[in-house]
Parts: C-alpha cells; structure tokens; sequence
C-alpha cells in the first residue's frame, strides 16, 4: 500500500502501514460490534459494558501507554484515526474511550510515581479497570481555578470534600483523579490532583445524568464526604493539580476534536449513501445540485477539520507545541460536527428525524463537543493568548 504524505508548516505528514491498520481496526470493530444495538442504548442510555470490555481487549483503552505499563504503545496519530472511526458509529463509546486514554492514562504516565503506575496505570491500560476524570462543580466548569472540592492536609493523608459534576464513566469507573483545593491563600498554586478508588469510605456515586447526547456514556456527580486519601496518591508536587489538569485537557482537546471529526464523517458518509439511494423527481435525489452542494462543502470542511486534528496530533507526537493546534482543531472540528450532522439530517429529510436513520443521533451527540474539555469560547482564548505569547 502507498504512503500518503502530506506536509504541513514543515510536518512531514506521513500515515504508516501501521496507523493504516489501525485504522481499519476501528473501522471493523464500530461497523461489527458497536453498531449493532447502538440505538437501543441510546434509547435506554444504557452503558455499553461488553463494548467497552471488548475495546479493552483490543487494545483501544491505553492506546499511547508504554508496554511497560500494559499499553499498546502507539502514537497520537494511530490514537485519533481509531477515534475518528469509532466515533463515526459511537459517540458514547469513543468519549469513554477518550477520558480513559487522554486524561487519566496519559496523566498518570506522564506524572505520576512508578508506584502509581504500576498500581493503577497498568489495569487501567489494559481495560481492567476503567477510569474518571473529575475537575468540573457545580460553580467551577470553564473556570477551572475555583475548585470548591477541599483536600485538607492531615499529615499523612488528604480529607477530601466537596462534589464533581458531569463525570464521564462516574459510576462505571473504578479509579478517579481527583482535582481539589488544598490551600486556597495560594489559588490555583494551591491545588492537587488525587487518586481516589472507588469504594473508599465517604466516596459516593450522585445522581445520573439524563442527557441530549452520547446517551449511552454514564454520566454522574460524585461527592466526596470526609474521604481519606493517602498522600502517596497525589500525583506530582504539592500544587502541581491545577497544572496537572491543563496539561492533561490540552492532550484531551486532540481526543475531543477527533470525536467531532468522526462524527461529522459519519453524518456525511450516512447522507451521501443515502442521497444515491434515495429518489425525488424522478431522479436520485444526490443528482439535484442543491443536495450536491450540501456534501460538497461537507466534505470539504471534514477535510479541512481532519488535518487540523491530524496536524495536532503529530505536533504531538513530535514533543513540540501542541496547545494552540489542539485549541484549533477541537473548535473548529465541533463546529464542522455540529454544522454537518444538521445538514444530514435534512440531506435525509423526514427520514432524518427518526431514529434507525442514525443521523439524529449524531446531530445530538456533535453538541457536546462544542462544550466539554473546554468550551469553544475557551477555545478562543487559548487560541488567543498562543497568539501573543
């Protein structure tokens, strides 16, 4: 098979053998074992558990950590290509997905002790075990820096207090890293990241969410009463959480923008199979100009969305500054995601607006991209500030 090469601002974009056969990996897993029964969970919002032990088997759960640490060892790019196909069929599987390879796994890789890894990082790479990323309250969303969750210093433990809210894999989760409080005189300076595991006294799993979107995802609070929690569970410094968690969410944004990639695909590719299917006028409805302009410009734009996500991913990978290119293809590409599943959904006419023609459901999975890991007027402002660093 020939290489594609594409060169961006000096990147030598190049799409391997290997990231090809990731690739169609995800491609088959979606079209063989996520698509079937997809609208059922939705209807029910039930969490996709056989799905998700399934994408753990294969090696989708810790897709950039080190075989040391039961990880497949691949690189960013690799992670976004199975992202994107898995998201054209399963926007609840790929945002699992997403936080347990991007927050959690990458976190703890990249900070935390060797003892932490080999307790937690290797099940949670594997599948074994499934994690959460917990920085968002009731009062502290885009704005990060007012954590209201405490971690008071006890000595030889933190007592945690305070509620999580809009938690992916909240009560499916077994490891939570935990954003909170410690010295509030020191602000953002003041804050820690936690490993908090499920089952600990005081740690209790709140209400679910009954959300628009990635329906079959769960999606909880967690509150925190007097929970203790040893401080050789800290990961990093003491302070270092409020860093630990923009760090974590700049990678994330790759993650999320990926998703908005594969679900404004999937939207076009559903539209244009049924644009030749379809006939109107006596004619099939994809030889009316005014439905071939529509896929044009969407195809058009996903292209334009896949190499800004592609571009961020191989920055990325190549230990160069990621953050600007990340703000960029998350806003841009959850644009094109809410922009194209629309334009399915009247591509598809009535059909569009019922369930087993799937173009709905993604319409109602694109919003949310617009709005976790970081909203896209916060996007602006990172885009921004990179401006005149």
């Amino acid at each position: 098979m020939a290489t594609a090469t594409l060169d961006l601002q000096g990147l030598n974009f190049n799409l391997s053998e290997e990231h090809r056969a990731v690739q169609e990996a995800a491609r088959d897993f979606a079209q063989t074992e996520l698509l079937p029964g997809i609208v059922e969970r939705d209807n029910e919002a039930r969490f996709p558990a056989e799905q998700v032990k399934r994408m753990g088997e294969l090696g989708f759960l810790g897709m950039m950590v080190s075989p040391d640490y039961g990880g497949s060892g691949l690189d960013t790019v690799s992670y976004v290509l199975a992202m994107e196909e898995i998201s054209k069929v399963d926007a609840s599987c790929s945002v699992i997905m997403s936080v347990n390879n991007s927050l959690v796994c990458y976190g703890l890789e990249a900070y935390g002790t060797e003892a932490q890894k080999q307790q937690y990082l290797t099940r949670l790479a594997t599948g074994e075990q499934l994690g959460a990323f917990c920085l968002s309250e009731p009062e502290a969303g885009s704005d990060a820096t007012s954590q209201a969750t405490t971690a008071e210093d006890k000595g030889d433990y933190y007592l945690l207090n305070g509620t999580k809210n809009w938690i992916t894999n909240g009560n499916s989760s077994d490891v939570c890293l935990v954003i909170a409080q410690t010295d509030r005189e020191k602000k953002h300076r003041g804050i820690n990241c936690l490993i908090v595991e499920k089952g600990t006294p005081g740690f209790v799993v709140g209400k679910k969410e009954d959300k628009m979107g990635i329906r079959a995802s769960d999606t909880h609070s967690l509150l925190f009463s007097d929970v203790k929690v040893p401080k050789e569970n800290r990961v990093g410094e003491d302070g270092f959480g409020f860093r630990f968690a923009m760090a974590t969410l700049n990678g994330g944004r790759i993650g999320i923008a990926a998703q908005a990639l594969g679900i404004a695909a999937g939207a076009y590719e559903l539209a244009l199979k049924y644009s030749q299917e379809r006939k109107a006028f006596g004619k099939q409805i994809f030889d009316h100009q005014a439905i071939q302009f529509k896929l044009a410009e969407m195809a058009t734009k996903i292209e334009a969305a896949r190499l800004l996500v592609y571009k961020a991913a191989r920055l990325k990978d190549e230990h160069k500054d990621f953050v600007q290119a990340a703000a960029m293809a998350k806003l841009f590409a959850s644009d094109v995601a809410m922009w194209a599943t629309t334009e399915a959904v009247q591509i598809h006419g009535g059909y569009g607006y019922v369930k087993e023609f799937h173009v709905e459901r993604l319409m109602r999975d694109a919003k949310i991209t617009q709005i976790y890991e970081g909203t896209s007027e916060i996007q602006k402002l990172v885009i921004a500030r990179e401006l005149i660093r």
